[in-house]
């Protein structure tokens, strides 16, 4: 018996994993350079402060675009703004500025924890 993911389940699945993996090495780079000014455990806390400010932002921003998407599309049809602006496209970009966010904060405490 095989395990299958729905469509809807693996999309976002794999954006958040790929921004993850993003946001790891971005956090790796950030806490090399961190800790060049100064000493190690400052640029991680620095490092990880970056990487919940991100995630903090997505998921506001996430929960804004469920909660408020099908107005602004309804509000963008009336007045004829010609915006390709899409709950759907607001959601996908949060998702990632979630997961980015997730990977630099989760490298930043396993080098807090492994050195």
């Amino acid at each position: 018996m095989s395990l299958s993911v729905p469509d809807q389940i693996r999309a976002p699945g794999r954006r958040l994993a790929t921004a993850a993996l993003a946001g790891a090495i971005a956090g790796g780079v950030a806490v090399a350079v961190f800790t060049v000014d100064g000493d190690f455990r400052t640029a991680t806390e620095q490092v990880f402060s970056l990487g919940a400010l991100a995630f903090g932002l997505g998921l506001l921003g996430w929960s804004g675009s469920v909660m408020a998407g099908t107005g602004i599309e309804n509000m963008q049809r009336y007045m004829k703004t010609r915006s390709n602006w899409t709950e759907a496209d607001s959601r996908r970009a949060m998702t990632r500025l979630i997961g980015f966010g997730l990977g630099v904060m989760l490298v930043a405490s396993v080098s807090t924890v492994g050195l």
